[in-house]
C-alpha cells in the first residue's frame, strides 16, 4: 500500500446515490482503498447548507449513502468512512480558514456560481453555503489528504483548497500538505430524459438501490434519439444517453463498437439497445443489491461502523489541529 498517498473524497448525504455517483466516483473509492489510504466523508454539515430547514432529509441521507457505500464494496475495515459533522476539529479549521478568504473569491469560484445559479439563491444564499469551499478545504487538509478524486466541475474547489494551504504556509509555517486532483475516468452520466445532470430533484436518475422493475422502467422511458423513428433508420450515437451509458458501463468493448456502428447505419432499433443496456445494468447491480439487503437488515451496525471510522477520522483530525492551533499561536494551554 502506497502510505504516502492519502485520498479523501466523500458525498453529501441528500438521498441515495446513483449511478451517475457510480461511474464518478464510487468505483475509484473502491480500487483506491487497496493502494491507499482513504477516508470518505459524509459530509452532512456542507449538505445543510442548502436543507437547513430539513435535517430529517440529511439524517435518512446519511443511512442511505452509508448503505450505498458498503454495497458498492467499499470496506470500512480497509477505508475510513466518518461523518462531518462528528469531527469538530473541522468546523474549527474552517473558522480559521475562513480568515484567509474573501467573500469576493468565494463569489467568483466557478462551481459555487453555478450552483448558487441552479438553486436560485441570488442576494439570499446562504452564508454557509457561500463558504462551503472553504469547509471542503478544511475536510481535506485535515487529513492531510494529497489526492482527491473529482470530476472537472469541481476544480475549482481544488484550486480554492491550494490557495488557501498556501496562504495559511505562507503566514503561519509551512503545517498543511498541497492536494493534488484525480480526475474521473469517466464524465458525469446524462439523466435518463437526456439532460446534461442526473439529479434526484430531476427524477431523471437510475438508483443503485433500486430494483430490477424500476431499472427496466427507467431504461425502457429513456431518451435517445428523437428522429431514429423506425428501426431501419440510421440512428445517432452522440448525445444519446443511452449509448453513454453503455460506454460507461459495457465491459464488452468490441461488442458495443459493433453495435454503435449498426446503430449508427440503421437497422437496429431502441428497443434492442435498451434490452442490452438493462442486461449490463442488472449484471452490475445485483451483486450491489445483495450486499446492501444484508447491511440493511442491521442499521445498528451500520452506525457502529460509523462511529468507528469516525473516532478514526477524529484522532488523525486532532493530531493535525494541534499543530495547526501551534503554529497559529492559539495553543494556550
Amino acid at each position: 500500500m502506497n502510505k504516502r498517498k492519502v485520498v479523501l473524497t466523500g458525498d453529501r448525504p441528500t438521498g441515495p446515490l446513483h449511478l451517475g455517483h457510480y461511474v464518478g466516483s464510487l468505483q475509484n473509492r473502491v480500487e483506491l482503498q487497496h493502494t491507499h489510504r482513504q477516508y470518505i466523508i459524509i459530509a452532512d454539515t456542507q449538505a445543510l447548507t442548502d436543507n437547513a430547514d430539513d435535517p430529517a432529509k440529511i439524517r435518512r441521507g446519511v443511512l442511505d449513502v452509508a448503505l450505498d457505500y458498503l454495497a458498492v464494496g467499499i470496506d470500512p475495515n480497509v477505508s475510513t468512512i466518518f461523518v462531518q459533522s462528528m469531527v469538530p476539529e473541522l468546523a474549527e479549521l474552517t473558522m480559521y480558514f475562513l480568515n484567509l478568504v474573501t467573500v469576493a473569491r468565494l463569489q467568483r469560484n466557478p462551481t459555487v456560481k453555478e450552483e448558487m445559479k441552479q438553486k436560485g439563491f441570488g442576494a439570499n444564499v446562504p452564508a454557509g453555503f457561500l463558504t462551503y469551499p472553504v469547509s471542503q478545504a478544511s475536510d481535506i487538509t485535515a487529513f492531510k489528504a494529497n489526492l482527491i478524486p473529482v470530476g472537472g466541475d469541481q476544480l475549482p474547489m481544488i484550486e480554492q483548497t491550494l490557495e488557501i494551504v498556501r496562504r495559511f504556509n505562507n503566514v503561519y509555517g509551512t503545517v498543511l500538505v498541497e492536494p493534488e486532483a484525480l480526475i474521473s475516468r469517466v464524465k458525469r452520466l446524462p439523466g435518463t430524459d437526456g439532460k446534461s445532470k442526473m439529479g434526484k430533484s430531476l427524477g431523471n436518475a437510475i438508483y443503485l438501490s433500486d430494483s430490477p422493475a424500476a431499472v427496466k422502467q427507467k431504461v425502457m422511458s429513456m431518451f435517445t434519439d428523437p428522429n431514429h423513428l423506425r428501426a431501419s433508420d440510421p440512428g445517432k450515437v452522440d448525445g444519446n444517453p443511452v449509448f453513454s451509458y453503455l460506454d460507461a458501463l459495457d465491459p464488452d468493448r468490441d461488442a458495443l463498437e459493433e453495435m454503435k456502428a449498426h446503430y449508427s447505419r440503421g437497422g437496429l432499433g431502441d428497443v434492442k439497445v435498451k434490452e442490452h443496456l438493462i442486461a449490463v445494468l442488472e449484471e452490475l447491480l445485483v451483486p450491489i443489491r445483495f450486499r446492501r439487503e444484508k447491511f440493511v437488515k442491521d442499521h445498528a451496525e451500520v452506525f457502529n461502523m460509523l462511529r468507528q471510522g469516525t473516532q478514526k477520522a477524529r484522532a488523525v483530525a486532532a493530531q493535525t489541529m494541534s499543530e495547526v492551533r501551534k503554529a497559529i499561536g492559539v495553543d494556550y494551554f
